[in-house]
């Protein structure tokens, strides 16, 4: 049992790391794509689903909340009987990449920043609502 939960917590991390690239990378393609005229960038799922992914990373910083990936990872390595953040190494390397050391306010900063890069290019370049289907 004690390897599920290690394998899992290392899961949770890759899950979180892709939130993560999701979000971050995102933004830049967004930006490229509306550059480019290209029609994706105006697709109503696609970019409302990115806004609500940063929205939510705002919002648990703003209170002061730890991220539930995160808390969910901590109490598998403890159900399996690691320290916090050891694992297989790409979870490791994965970790590491994720988490790095700064206080806090720090990462208010840098989240309410990009987040509102997020709502300018949703602004900037608003999706296209998506169209009803016919009724037959």
């Amino acid at each position: 049992m004690t390897l599920m939960y290690r394998l899992t917590a290392d899961l949770v991390v890759i899950v979180h790391m892709l939130y993560v690239l999701v979000v971050v990378l995102g933004l830049p393609a967004i930006w490229i794509g509306i550059l480019l005229r290209q029609r994706w960038v105006r697709n109503f799922w696609l970019r409302s689903g990115h806004l609500g992914m940063i929205i939510v990373v705002v919002a648990e910083a703003w209170a002061g909340i730890t991220c539930p990936l995160t808390t969910w990872e901590r109490k598998l390595r403890s159900l399996a009987g690691q320290e916090s953040y050891q694992g297989a190494f790409l979870a490791n390397l994965v970790h590491d990449l994720l988490f790095y050391e700064a206080e806090p306010w720090v990462f208010t900063v840098i989240y309410t920043v990009f987040g509102t890069l997020v709502v300018g290019s949703f602004l900037l370049a608003p999706p296209r609502w998506p169209r009803q289907k016919a009724a037959p």
